[in-house]
């Protein structure tokens, strides 16, 4: 029989405000049944992290909750058999020692969680519990929006936003292995040489932002990018921005093109509380698209939130076994944070300024 243990956490007691965010030390129980015991050693952040304490992500828990979707850790104590036939074989392959990555709705900044064994898997051999932290949702994030949704197929042309964060490096990586052609865009010009040494895109194939909201003149860059390509359109755009650069990009898609779309950090504000009067304008003024042109012009948007996996776990295996083959080298962490250093770690990634995943230590 397993003891509580306790624990340290971030919680957060309303969403609102990055300044309610405090640690605390709490008991954890006993793994219960299908479920694992994770000495959690690397927790990745996520921009969803960030809506969710601002109250600007629709997943975002009632009341109080720790933040958080993905680790990596140690298992250190096994529950009892859930009975369901997929989850026990799933806890039979697991064992006490077994350094896994993991998946929670929620609940990952924490020194130490119990999982639901079908979101654990084990961490590829050779791999630091930092890397491990930093593949899991933008992973899968990736994979989802651009082999199982966009469908893209060989010498296709894609655009990718934020491509030196961790989705787009993500989403470069799997570009390469599919034998797509990428173009890439990024928000600070300090950022080319990095994609351009991590990556091998050439300068040309990748447009600086640099802060400009002028659609018209971001339609001008995707023209210049796409003539240096040899390319007509785009057949996919992978999209977490939304804002002024939606339909630049959506009205250069070849016919059959899909603008996958994924996020929205146009609507990311920088201080610990929402800019209200500065969102608003910003939301007031949202793309919107005609279904009936849409016909005519014979393009799609595909729009979802990986959180809904959670509720379609059949599709995560698959995914990570996709994986295994599409993203060979470990993630690239741009920085970590120790545990204390939770907050500070949150507003660096919501300033915009960093490279790769940002992950803590524990």
């Amino acid at each position: 029989m397993h003891m509580a243990e306790s624990r340290r956490a971030w919680r957060i007691n309303r969403a609102g405000s990055l300044d309610r965010l405090h640690s605390v030390t709490e008991p954890l129980a006993p793994p219960g049944p299908g479920e694992a015991r994770v000495a959690v050693k690397a927790i990745g952040l996520n921009f969803a992290d960030v809506f969710a304490c601002l109250g600007l992500y629709s997943a975002t828990p009632k009341g109080p909750f720790v933040p958080g979707l993905e680790f990596a850790g140690v298992i250190d104590a096994i529950g009892p058999p859930a009975g369901a036939d997929a989850c026990t074989t799933l806890q039979n392959a697991l064992q006490t020692g077994t350094r896994v990555v993991g998946l929670t709705r929620f609940g990952g900044y924490a020194t130490a969680l119990n999982a639901d064994v079908r979101f654990l898997r084990p961490l590829r051999y050779a791999w630091s519990f930092e890397e491990g932290a930093a593949f899991p949702v933008q992973a899968l994030t990736a994979w989802y929006g651009l082999v199982r949704l966009a469908r893209v197929d060989r010498a296709e042309v894609v655009l990718v936003h934020s491509a030196a964060g961790g989705v787009g490096l993500h989403a470069l990586d799997i570009l390469q292995g599919l034998g797509a052609r990428a173009i890439a865009t990024v928000g600070d010009p300090a950022k080319v040489p990095f994609l351009t040494g991590r990556t091998g895109l050439a300068p040309h194939a990748i447009i600086v932002r640099d802060g400009v909201r002028d659609g018209a003149r971001f339609g001008v860059q995707l023209d210049a990018a796409l003539r240096a390509a040899g390319a007509q359109g785009f057949d996919v755009v992978f999209d977490a921005i939304a804002g002024p650069y939606f339909r630049p990009a959506y009205m250069r898609l070849r016919p059959e093109g899909r603008h996958v779309i994924y996020g929205a950090a146009d609507y990311m504000t920088r201080g610990a509380r929402p800019n209200y009067l500065r969102l608003l304008p910003r939301y007031l003024r949202r793309p919107r698209l005609d279904p009936v042109q849409m016909i005519a012009e014979n393009r799609s948007v595909l729009a979802f939130n990986l959180i809904w996996l959670w509720d379609a776990i059949e599709r995560l295996a698959p995914g990570y076994d996709a994986l295994e083959g599409l993203i060979t080298r470990p993630p690239f962490v741009g920085r970590t944070f120790t545990f204390d250093a939770v907050p500070r770690a949150m507003r660096w990634l919501q300033g915009g300024e960093s490279v790769g995943k940002v992950v803590v230590t524990t």
